[in-house]
């Protein structure tokens, strides 16, 4: 584990998850994988206890600006975690080489979505 670049994700996937919304599985898991080595399953799980912190972060800035909406956010998170503990546990049945390619799939069309959106 080399801790300069773990920071450097970190700051990286922070840093974007303010401005856009995004860090967790969209920067830090593949950041982990292609800069730090990590394996996808391990990436993705270490994404998901990153992301708290991250969240934390993100919700206190977020707050001082008046721009948070608590009840909706419990609307959308509850469901949200529900879906963690299914989509780990489907996880853990999928074939790695599977696992990458809905991954890399998902990123695909979420950038195809964005771009003609």
């Amino acid at each position: 584990m080399e801790v300069p670049r773990l920071l450097a994700i970190g700051l990286v996937a922070g840093f974007f998850s303010a401005l856009f919304g995004v860090g967790g599985g969209i920067l830090v898991v593949p950041l982990l994988v292609l800069v730090a080595g990590f394996g996808e399953r391990v990436a993705m799980g270490t994404s998901l206890g990153a992301i708290g912190v991250t969240a934390l972060a993100g919700v206190a800035g977020y707050s001082l600006l008046g721009r948070i909406h608590p009840l909706e956010a419990m609307l959308v998170g509850l469901p949200a975690a529900a879906g963690a503990v299914g989509g780990a546990a489907l996880q853990q049945q999928l074939r790695r080489r599977t696992l990458t390619l809905l991954f890399s799939g998902l990123l695909v069309a979420v950038a195809l979505t964005l771009l003609f959106a």
